[in-house]
């Protein structure tokens, strides 16, 4: 579980890059049939966690002050994308990240929840406690650190990247040469792009995916196939003074 963690963004070695962003021609297709449906996939932003708990499927956890400035920051980088919907993940975290992109946009996107993109399963044996006490009061940690998928309630990294891209290809299919923003989690969005690059499924590369809090991956569909993508870092954004210390 990785999703109250704030490392650098690392990007993995066999990540494809794309030459610069898409513009909205280029994204709806360049004269075949199959529509082109544009995606940004973002992490939420930065949390309000005094207490440095893993907060998983908690109520109560909403954007920092930092937070909710890096959110404005990735609506003020989407200004000319052309979003027309956001779907995002129902944890509250994932809600004001949309709204706030949502109130940076004119026209302002719909905003829509799906289960779909909820927090990693496991973090509900987790959430509630400080990282620190995780491997002495939650010591199956260490199985699902070994091999995920293993205990009962927790996913595989296919099943968890894999309810990311259902969400993709079905908004690719109802809303076909559109300009989408999907909000989630880190562990689901780390294990969509593992599957999108097709590497091993282990810990490893969960840790050398590492989507900074309002990082996000712009995608590409045609159709409902992955044409391509390439991670976009978090917006530079210094500390408000409520945020400091």
């Amino acid at each position: 579980m990785r999703d109250e963690e704030a490392p650098g963004p690392v990007t993995p070695a066999s990540a494809p890059t794309a030459p610069g962003r898409l513009g909205r021609e280029d994204a709806r297709g360049s004269g075949d049939e199959t529509p082109h449906t544009r995606f940004f996939l973002i992490r939420h932003a930065e949390v309000e966690n005094p207490h440095r708990v893993l907060y998983g499927h908690l109520d109560g956890f909403h954007l920092s002050a930092l937070g909710r400035a890096q959110a404005a920051a990735v609506g003020g980088e989407l200004r000319e994308a052309g979003l027309t919907h956001i779907v995002h993940s129902p944890l509250e975290r994932a809600v004001e990240t949309a709204r706030i992109i949502a109130d940076q946009l004119t026209p302002r996107p719909a905003l829509e929840a799906d289960p779909e993109l909820r927090e990693a399963e496991f973090s509900r044996y987790l959430q509630g406690i400080p990282f620190w006490q995780i491997p002495v009061r939650r010591p199956l940690w260490l199985v699902h650190k070994a091999k995920r998928g293993l205990l009962p309630g927790d996913e595989t990294i296919e099943a968890m990247g894999e309810r990311v891209l259902r969400v993709v290809r079905r908004v690719a299919r109802e809303r076909p040469g559109a300009t989408i923003a999907v909000v989630s989690h880190a562990d689901p969005l780390n294990a969509a792009w593992i599957l999108l690059d097709g590497r091993p499924q282990n810990e490893r590369e969960m840790h050398r995916s590492g989507i900074g809090k309002a990082g996000m991956l712009e995608l590409e569909m045609e159709g409902e196939t992955p044409k391509s993508w390439r991670y976009i870092p978090p917006p530079h954004v210094e500390k408000p003074a409520s945020a400091a210390a």
